[in-house]
């Protein structure tokens, strides 16, 4: 759930809806009003503050972050939930270190494994 919570107020950020400055719900209004627990949202609002969408002040709340870089941060942000499925999937896969690097070496079209 929290990963919907993050997907939908990066879209809104993408989007122009919600500009730099912008206040975003408390973490308690939010739970409240999308029927999930308040360390969901606060999940949530840590993940878009690592990834540079939100900052938050203690004792003010949280706001869209004022960055000429949103895009390419949510961009990474994206990279990274990637990376770390790949990742799992090769742990599951027992795949090694050097074969994870001949996948990514061979590059996204000849990196299937036979």
């Amino acid at each position: 759930m929290y990963r919907q919570i993050v997907d939908q107020i990066s879209t809104k950020v993408m989007l122009g809806d919600w500009p730099a400055g912008y206040p975003l719900p408390s973490i308690r209004e939010l739970a409240s009003s999308s029927h999930v627990s308040v360390i969901t949202v606060k999940r949530a609002y840590l993940e878009l503050e690592h990834a540079g969408v939100i900052v938050t002040r203690h004792g003010k709340g949280s706001f869209v972050a004022a960055s000429h870089d949103l895009p390419r941060a949510l961009l990474r942000a994206e990279m990274h939930r990637h990376l770390q499925a790949f990742l799992g999937c090769a742990a599951q896969l027992g795949l090694d270190t050097h074969e994870i690097q001949r996948l990514l070496d061979a590059g996204p079209d000849k990196g299937v494994m036979p």
